[in-house]
């Protein structure tokens, strides 16, 4: 038996976690880490898996568990999203063990922070050349956003995040009726179904909906892809209770 990648439709956020959630233990396949972040733990993951979201802006971006599993905690909250933006979108230092930032690579430059989650002036860094050159044409296929670097794989623990790619489709390729929008295309190699997934779609919805007011078009679409989506041991009993298996 080979690799056996899925493909999920979701409408919203929270939607594509719950369906990633029941996914992973119909699709997925148990091993144990043997090199590199939490080195001797048990995973069960998806070998490849494509989620197309809809609609990634609808509200609430974050899972909210239904009433009757109320005694199961949320993947995530918005005040850990707030922090993670400024992670994602600022090139603050990296802390202490760590090797880089998110935003270290993507921004570049210093970007003033966030208000409520909104990034406020962004200079010359990724995000502002690919809202510079969509202001300029919408025609190009062009613009992605970089986080691996090749040096990488000499790290111990490489970024997880490798790449937003971003799309407008250009003018003469719009269907009837259909309006300009800021689409993205994210790719992480490993991606923590629980301790990720929620809160980095989020933010890096939230830093769409910035540059797409930016470049005046809307908030399109989110295909998030990973080689690598993932449960620890630590937290299948929860997420059992979660699919009711």
């Amino acid at each position: 038996m080979g690799l056996e990648p899925i493909s999920i439709e979701a409408t919203t956020l929270p939607d594509a976690w719950f369906v990633c959630v029941d996914s992973i233990f119909e699709y997925g396949r148990q091993w144990t880490v043997q090199q590199g972040s939490y080195e001797g733990q048990k995973r069960w993951e998806l070998d490849h898996v494509t989620v197309h979201i809809k609609h990634p802006g609808a509200r609430p971006l974050i899972p909210e568990m239904p009433s009757y599993l109320d005694h199961i905690p949320p993947p995530t909250t918005m005040e850990y999203v707030s922090d993670y933006i400024t992670y994602l979108m600022t090139d603050m230092a990296p802390k202490k063990n760590e090797t880089y930032t998110y935003g270290e690579r993507i921004a570049g430059e210093y970007l003033e922070t966030v208000i409520r989650g909104v990034l406020e002036t962004c200079k010359g860094s990724q995000i502002q050349t690919v809202i510079d050159r969509f202001k300029r044409n919408h025609g190009t296929n062009q613009c992605s956003m970089s986080v691996a670097k090749p040096a990488d794989i000499h790290l111990s623990d490489p970024p997880c995040l490798r790449e937003i790619d971003c799309r407008i489709i250009a003018p003469d390729g719009l269907h009837e009726g259909e309006e300009p929008a800021l689409h993205f295309i994210v790719y992480f190699r490993s991606w923590d179904l629980w301790g990720g997934f929620s809160a980095n779609l989020a933010a890096i919805r939230l830093m769409q909906e910035y540059m797409a007011k930016e470049i005046g078009v809307e908030a399109g679409e989110i295909i998030a892809a990973s080689k690598g989506l993932h449960l620890y041991d630590h937290t299948w009993d929860i997420a059992k209770l979660r699919t009711a298996r």
